[in-house]
């Protein structure tokens, strides 16, 4: 199995949760390889997600890490699965590797939350409504790029339609809700989207009005993606220089926190998509 050159965030992720299991113990990569009877430097690619690792060598290294956590290492061993051609692939010459790593969190996510201040959330948006923002990207994006950009996020949405419908929870700031990107006719299709989705079973929206007053955070995009054991969840934050994604144990901690703060001041999801629906009689 040949080293890879680009690894996703999954691979990366699993070599990083190998190495946590590694220092748990207080064992040195020079120590580790010999007991596993692989060089060091084969052991270093597997922890940066460099090279690949099976099922069963995921099992052999929590057994010699005294991983006794049955469901973690279970969830481990599954994030070998051979890495197929997924939709999100054919953007890969095309796009940041952090949109491509989005994609693939969103796929694999148990459940997703997000919090949202001044943008409506991606997974939520309209065709026209995504390229109004794409077009507002600095440095200015050609119009194919535009396109490339919009087309990913439109396609991101399947995991609206997977089988079971993945749980997703939005929670929106009125000020979002009132930014007419695009101008009065994109924002109502954008807004009477958001209410249509939010009827589905598995969607929940909720809106924090102005009158809420303050409210946690500083009003970054945050991005919740439940993994198939806590340990295995993950922070995703839009920024100006690209997509992050966070992992650490008080990362997790703080941003559970902020989400269900952030949830906790916002409307019932009843109330939520009566509001949504007199800002759309207002436009």
């Amino acid at each position: 199995m040949p080293p890879r050159s680009a690894p996703t965030a999954r691979q990366r992720r699993l070599g990083a949760e190998l190495r946590k299991l590694r220092d748990s113990v207080g064992l040195s990569s020079t120590e580790a390889a010999l007991r596993l009877k692989i060089t060091q430097s084969r052991l270093s690619a597997i922890e940066g997600g460099r090279y690949g690792v099976s099922a069963e060598r995921v099992r052999a290294f929590a057994r010699l890490y005294d991983c006794r956590d049955a469901a973690l290492v279970d969830a481990l061993a599954g994030m070998t699965a051979p890495r197929r051609r997924n939709w999100w692939e054919e953007y890969r010459e095309l796009l940041p590797a952090g949109l491509l790593d989005l994609a693939e969190l969103e796929h694999h996510a148990r459940t997703i939350r997000t919090a949202q201040v001044t943008h409506l959330p991606g997974l939520l948006q309209t065709v026209d409504y995504a390229r109004t923002i794409f077009r507002q990207t600095i440095p200015e994006l050609p119009p194919p790029m535009v396109e490339y950009r919009t087309s990913h996020r439109i396609k991101r949405q399947q995991v609206f339609w997977a089988h079971p419908p993945k749980p997703y929870s939005a929670t929106i700031h009125e000020a979002a809700l009132r930014m007419r990107f695009g101008g009065r006719q994109i924002t109502r299709e954008q807004l009477a989207h958001i209410v249509t989705m939010s009827e589905r079973d598995h969607v929940t929206v909720r809106v924090i009005p102005f009158e809420a007053g303050s409210f946690p955070g500083a009003g970054q995009t945050v991005l919740y993606a439940e993994g198939t054991v806590p340990q295995l969840d993950t922070v995703q934050l839009d920024t100006e220089h690209g997509s992050e994604q966070l992992h650490s144990n008080a990362q997790l901690d703080k941003y559970r926190t902020f989400l269900d703060r952030f949830e906790a001041i916002a409307l019932t999801p009843s109330a939520s998509r009566g509001f949504i629906n007199q800002i759309l009689k207002a436009l």
